[in-house]
């Protein structure tokens, strides 16, 4: 599938890697939906890049935004061939600390957010995909999820974000053997440690033992890396049911 000739939606492709992956294609030609909670940041990324982009304000957690925003893309950019899956949250906090045991409702948010929303933008779009005609491949449509490092290697104070990753990571595989039959790829990135606005708001030296931590290049990602990937996963008809980890050869210690 050639990215110039797509539409696709990016969920959180306000900041951070959704933003990448929403220049990367506009870049290349592609229509792109974002789909963001952060409506004022959404807009000016929208207004910045062009007509060829939508933005819909939206909460992958809830039914019907979801599927409002998804209807409302779809007919702005006239169809759906891919949807890349950016949005989530990295809170942290152990099972049981100094103030006691986690709250279920800490836990369930992150769960909601990274798992759940992730599926729900996953069900509403092969919907979507599945009034495409094939292409000369019998290709469809591509989804790519975002998992993390965090799952293989969750750290101290990451069960509910490992989990929530290790969810996505574990439903990969079923949802690309059921999706084939439709012609639709679904693929899933693992990503380190890479520079996003969250990781900014971290102190420089953290920053820097944080870079050091990959094999190589021993830095933080950037996030025009990863939307390299996406689009090189868009266009390689052969990646399907699998989970790419971008690291540098990262390798998280237990703390």
């Amino acid at each position: 599938m050639k990215v110039k000739d797509c539409s696709a939606i990016v969920t959180g492709g306000a900041s951070g890697l959704g933003e990448a992956c929403v220049r990367q294609l506009v870049g290349a030609g592609a229509k792109v939906a974002i789909f963001d909670f952060a409506r004022e940041k959404g807009e000016s990324l929208a207004a910045e890049l062009g007509p060829k982009v939508f933005f819909a304000c939206t909460d992958i957690t809830q039914d019907e935004s979801t599927q409002n925003a998804m209807d409302k893309s779809v007919s702005a950019l006239g169809a759906l061939h891919v949807v890349i899956n950016c949005a989530g949250v990295a809170d942290s906090g152990k099972a049981f600390s100094k103030k006691g045991p986690l709250p279920l409702s800490a836990f369930n948010r992150v769960i909601q957010i990274n798992l759940v929303g992730t599926f729900n933008v996953v069900r509403l779009a092969v919907e979507q995909m599945l009034k495409n005609e094939p292409n000369h491949e019998g290709e469809r449509g591509v989804i790519i999820n975002t998992a993390s490092a965090a799952a293989f290697d969750g750290q101290v104070g990451q069960p509910a974000y490992s989990a929530s990753k290790a969810g996505v990571v574990g439903m990969t595989l079923p949802l690309a053997r059921e999706c084939g039959e439709y012609g639709i790829r679904v693929m899933t990135i693992a990503p380190g440690i890479f520079q996003t606005p969250m990781m900014a708001g971290f102190p420089e030296k953290v920053r820097e033992a944080l870079g050091k931590m990959p094999v190589f290049p021993q830095r933080l990602g950037r996030p025009e890396e990863y939307a390299a990937l996406v689009e090189h996963i868009i266009e390689n008809p052969m990646l399907n049911g699998e989970v790419i980890r971008l690291d540098g050869g990262l390798r998280m210690a237990a703390k």
